[in-house]
């Protein structure tokens, strides 16, 4: 399940950010902009490689690992014959998420985070992902009420990318 889906400006700005939960936003924005010195290496790659210049998706970025301990209510007494001892039993939640990237021909970045315990997204999957939100970002860009370099507030596009965040998971 994508857990959120970032447009980022050529000059490395955010023009859009969406996360599930939204609790998480500041979360995902800092693990967005972290993933943006992974895609400059991938790009700087490419161009000193001379690859195929219309190849625009990157493919994996990188995979973390997020731990979040809960107590829970649950106390483990145990009885020595010198002293007690209680014990609090914790809850260790484990997130992986894995982040792609993909970059259009004008610099503008495409970030889509994962939830990694959804194994049965593929990598072509992830490219149509890429290639449906680069198609509705070209639409946001053609409408000329827009101006280049704004926030994106199109309805369009936002109800696209929450239909991507359900059709994903």
């Amino acid at each position: 399940m994508a857990v959120c889906i970032a447009v980022i400006a050529k000059e490395n700005y955010p023009l859009y950010i969406r996360s599930v939960p939204v609790q998480n936003e500041l979360k995902f924005h800092y693990t967005v902009h972290t993933s943006l010195d992974v895609v400059e290496e991938k790009i700087s790659a490419v161009g000193k490689a001379m690859a195929d210049q219309r190849e625009l998706y990157l493919g994996l970025l990188y995979p973390t690992e997020d731990y979040k301990v809960y107590p829970s209510h649950m106390i483990i007494v145990y009885y020595t014959p010198v002293c007690i001892f209680f014990l609090l039993i914790e809850n260790i939640l484990l997130y992986r998420h894995t982040r792609y990237g993909y970059v259009t021909n004008s610099k503008v970045k495409f970030v889509i985070v994962v939830d990694s315990s959804n194994t049965s997204l593929r990598d072509n999957e992830i490219r149509s992902m890429f290639r449906k939100l680069h198609n509705s970002f070209t639409d946001v860009m053609c409408n000329p009420f827009y101006n280049p370099g704004d926030t994106i507030q199109s309805k369009a596009f936002d109800s696209m990318v929450s239909a991507m965040m359900v059709q994903a998971s």
